[in-house]
């Protein structure tokens, strides 16, 4: 029966994100990204639309939310945010998406500075995922499997040796 069983594969992902995606927005304060696990090692990237990172706070996880203080006004345009966290079981989990700023006071005096580092590209989005967001996974679901067949060759092999040494004790 335990040979039969499957592994669990339920990592966490984003359930929710403030602003939305493809949202309309005056400039935020933060970015808030909820996920249905707790999660750890936050990574939050803001780009402009021209791929220049915002210089912001440090992303921060609480439990199941991770929050990126945004200083200063961000000026009218379209902005991606990007994200990797790890979720409780270890596994990397990364997406990406866009809203809008509109009827911002804040020109490009006042908007953050850009960072001297260059934009990291937008990791690809999951064709199957219909979440709020845009997902995708580290793809380490492969080496699981890997595993589970090692393990159960192993058993097989361990089990013919046994019933060999047991009918050769016996004759």
């Amino acid at each position: 029966m335990a040979m039969t069983a499957t592994p669990a594969m339920a990592h966490t992902r984003l359930t929710g994100s403030d602003p939305k995606k493809n949202s309309s927005v005056a400039s935020p304060q933060q970015i808030e990204l909820t996920y249905t696990d707790s999660i750890r090692l936050p990574r939050v990237i803001l780009s402009d639309e021209s791929g220049r990172q915002r210089q912001t706070g440090k992303a921060e996880a609480v439990d199941n939310k991770v929050t990126l203080p945004i200083s200063g006004t961000l000026a009218n345009g379209k902005y991606t945010v990007g994200w990797r966290v790890v979720s409780a079981d270890g596994h990397p989990v990364t997406g990406s998406y866009s809203f809008t700023v509109e009827g911002s006071s804040g020109g490009a005096g006042t908007s953050t500075a850009p960072s001297a580092q260059p934009a990291a590209p937008a990791p690809a989005p999951s064709p199957s995922n219909a979440s709020a967001t845009e997902e995708s996974d580290g793809g380490s679901s492969g080496w699981l499997w890997i595993g589970l067949i090692a393990l159960i060759g192993a058993a097989a092999a361990g089990a013919v040796a046994w019933l060999r040494r047991s009918r050769t004790s016996q004759g």
